[in-house]
């Protein structure tokens, strides 16, 4: 099999990483956890830009990149079809599926903070699922609200602000209770289409709270889209 590089950070990645071999390379930027478990390398840090990447493909011998970063870091999926053109390797790209509305949800796009900003004026009491981009935000938090964070490592909030530091897959009763005990009135979140954390959406619709659903960056074209880790892996093996 061609050399791999994964590029992770997200559950989905970890699971393929589990089945590579030690001659293959998993990437990860280094916000959370870092795991040592793992039969294949692990590599931390950034590259560089797409020119870095490039120079590190050529470098470790890569044949196959295959990006399996989260929905949302446009970026880096940017950077990785350009340094798989630049190395005339093959990339491909998990792409999950995003989330769709069922009949009784509340849901409503927004495309950046701004949109975002006026869409919660009228809560008081928002649950942000955003990962630690509301962080910059808190010296804007309106009098009369209150915001519950959620995200991978604990920071300080304010008076106005309770930042939680969790890690799913989350179980639906603990959502629940979550939900509750801050009488959560407005969810805020990324379209990740992630079954570790779509729990929050079921209690939203139970509890017949809005919605407001990040918008999707646009990601770039690459060699071969796949749409869940069996199909990556279900690829994988097609190559040996």
């Amino acid at each position: 099999m061609k050399r791999i590089l994964l590029l992770g950070g997200v559950a989905d990645a970890l699971a393929i990483a589990r089945t590579l071999g030690p001659e293959h390379l998993y990437s990860l930027a280094g916000v959370g956890r870092v795991p040592t478990d793992l039969p294949c390398q692990v590599r931390v840090g950034g590259y560089g830009g797409a020119e870095g990447l490039a120079a590190f493909i050529r470098e470790q011998g890569i044949g196959l990149l295959l990006d399996a970063t989260h929905p949302y870091a446009a970026q880096m999926s940017r950077n990785a079809a350009q340094a798989a053109t630049l190395t005339g390797i093959p990339c491909w790209a998990l792409r999950r599926p995003a989330w769709q509305p069922g009949a009784n949800d509340d849901w409503r796009e927004v495309d950046g903070w701004a949109e975002l900003s006026a869409a919660l004026a009228p809560f008081k009491r928002p649950l942000f699922t955003l990962g630690r981009e509301p962080l910059q935000h808190l010296d804007e938090i309106p009098a009369g609200q209150f915001w519950t964070l959620r995200a991978l490592d604990s920071a300080p909030g304010n008076a106005r602000c309770e930042i939680i530091a969790a890690r799913g897959p989350f179980k639906l009763e603990d959502e629940r209770r979550l939900f509750a005990e801050r009488d959560i009135d407005v969810l805020i979140s990324k379209n990740s289409g992630s079954a570790s954390t779509e729990p929050k959406l079921q209690v939203a619709r139970e509890r017949g709270i809005p919605v407001l659903i990040l918008k999707r960056p646009a990601l770039p074209p690459v060699d071969r889209e796949l749409g869940s880790v069996s199909e990556v892996l279900a690829a994988l093996a097609a190559l040996t």
